[in-house]
Parts: C-alpha cells; sequence; structure tokens
C-alpha cells in the first residue's frame, strides 16, 4: 500500500474537502483526487461519498481510517525507538489535574528538570476524563487523574492519597446536615473534573439540590471565590489547608466514602516507553518511597 495515498487519504478526511486537503498539504487538487483514486483502485472500494459541500466518509472509509492511524502511530513509534538511545532528551507531555499541578508536582517538575535538561517537558491541566481520553488517544505520554479507573488498555500506580473537604466561607458554622448549604452556589470545574462528579454525587444521595452551579477555569478562581461567600466546592485538603489555617476557608469533613481519593499516574499499555518517561517513572517512584518513608517517621 502506499504510504503517501494512505497519508493523503487521512488528511482528506480530517479536513472534509479536497480543496482544503491540497492547501494542508501543499499540493495540487489533482494530485489529491489521483491519490485517493489509485487507493480506491488498490482497495477496490469506495472510500468517500461526494457532495455539494464535500465529501464524506464510507463505511470502509471509516474502518480504513482508524487503521491509517494505527499504521502513522506505529511508523512514529518505530522511528522513536530506533532513535532512542537511551538518553534522555525530547519531548514529554504530562497531564494533570490543576490540583494536583499546583500541589503536589512543582517539587517533582523542578527535580526532573534539572535531571534532564535536554527533555522537553510540558504539562497540560484539566479534568480526569480530558487526561484519559488524551492517553488512550495517544496525545499525551501519561496523566495524573483521579482515581479508580478500570481500562483494560491503562497501567496505573497509585501516587497520592488525597482527604477532600467541603469548602465554604468563615461565615458558614459547622454543618450538621447537607440541607443546610441547600441554596448555596456549587464552585466547580468544568464537566469531567472527578471532584465535582463526587461531589454532585453526594449531593444527589443526599436529596440536596444546588441552588445554582458556576463553572470556573482556575483553582484560584474558586478559592477565592468560596472565600467571598459565593458558594461552596470540594477540594483536597492540600490544596486549601493554607487558606483553612489562615482562617480565610472553613472545611467540613466528608463522610466515606466521600473523603479520601486517590491520585494516579496512568499510561498506556501498548505504547513504547520511553528513555524520558521511564525516567519520569523512575523519579515518581523514587518520590512516592521518600513520601511513605517520611509517613513511618511521624507515625
Amino acid at each position: 500500500m502506499d504510504l503517501q495515498a494512505l497519508k493523503v487519504f487521512q488528511t482528506v478526511a480530517k479536513m472534509g474537502t479536497i480543496s482544503a486537503a491540497a492547501r494542508e498539504l501543499n499540493y495540487a487538487q489533482s494530485n489529491i483526487t489521483t491519490k485517493i483514486q489509485q487507493l480506491e483502485n488498490h482497495l477496490q472500494t469506495t472510500l468517500f461519498h461526494r457532495h455539494n459541500r464535500g465529501i464524506i466518509l464510507t463505511s470502509k472509509g471509516e474502518s480504513l481510517l482508524i487503521y491509517a492511524k494505527r499504521i502513522f502511530r506505529l511508523i512514529d513509534e518505530t522511528n522513536k525507538v530506533m532513535k532512542d538511545d537511551q538518553t534522555p532528551k525530547g519531548p514529554l507531555m504530562i497531564g494533570s489535574m490543576e490540583t494536583t499541578a499546583a500541589i503536589r508536582l512543582p517539587a517533582l517538575l523542578s527535580k526532573y528538570h534539572q535531571g534532564y535538561p535536554d527533555v522537553d517537558l510540558t504539562i497540560i491541566t484539566g479534568p480526569t476524563e480530558q487526561h484519559l481520553h488524551g492517553v488512550l488517544q495517544y496525545e499525551l505520554d501519561g496523566a495524573f487523574v483521579s482515581g479508580p479507573i478500570e481500562h483494560p488498555e491503562i497501567i496505573q500506580e497509585t501516587v497520592f492519597e488525597e482527604e477532600l473537604v467541603l469548602i465554604t466561607d468563615m461565615k458558614q458554622p459547622s454543618l450538621s446536615s447537607l440541607k443546610e448549604i441547600e441554596n448555596r452556589t456549587l464552585l466547580v470545574f468544568r464537566s469531567g473534573c472527578s471532584y465535582r462528579a463526587k461531589l454532585e454525587d453526594w449531593l444527589h444521595q443526599e436529596g440536596v439540590v444546588p441552588n445554582k452551579i458556576m463553572e470556573f477555569g482556575t483553582l484560584d478562581a474558586i478559592i477565592g471565590c468560596v472565600a467571598a461567600g459565593l458558594g461552596i466546592s470540594m477540594l483536597p485538603y492540600s490544596v486549601v489547608a493554607k487558606q483553612i489555617n489562615g482562617g480565610t476557608l472553613r472545611q467540613h469533613k466528608l463522610p466515606n466514602p466521600y473523603g479520601k481519593v486517590d491520585t494516579l499516574f496512568i499510561y498506556r499499555k501498548d505504547k513504547y516507553v520511553a528513555t524520558p518517561l521511564t525516567k519520569f517513572l523512575n523519579l515518581l517512584s523514587e518520590e512516592k518511597g521518600l513520601g511513605e518513608a517520611r509517613n513511618l517517621i511521624q507515625i
């Protein structure tokens, strides 16, 4: 099979029109059409339905697109394997929940950068659902997410255990019942956030319907607005300990199973673990071991 024709097919499927694919690849439209026809003749099937506004994939075209993505992913991975001389260098894409990135990762990332300065490390923050999708689609090398995660294509390791607390402004007295905050606004990250899902599940189980839900894009915005009395939220204690101890937020303990959550590091089973990710996993394991040892000393 002609790999160039397969790449043209993939680009046409992505762009939706022959003309857009031609601009993307810097080809003449006639060359794009010829490559598609050659591929259809080789496979003896029709890959696109043509219409006035462009083209859409046939069922066979949709199947071929799945295999094309696998083929080019394997080619890319093969190149990485052949070029990997066990020297930590090149790109490393890691996803993280914003709370984890803000509190748990700075020291780890600093140590990694100092040890492996030739690695182009990128941290992308977002909710668990987004990062699981990114890992599964080979867009991320790995990610810190909230557990539990059950997926046959994922390797996971528990790296932190977080205590979750309900937070309010200081004017809110200690809660004897969730009904006391039924008319408060819920301040949360966008859909896909595991902490939001836990809070909504808890409220649902208790029969409490929040007055309003407001979505925020940053951790600082949620903490600041809760402190100002705009509403309530649920976050890891490690994230808000400073504000709680400083008297700007009030914490309210949560019952099991809502009060504890594991932070996992996940990556794909079938993906080649390149040297940059191997070193990251090793450092993560070392830091986890040191943390457990410190906890034992404190006990």
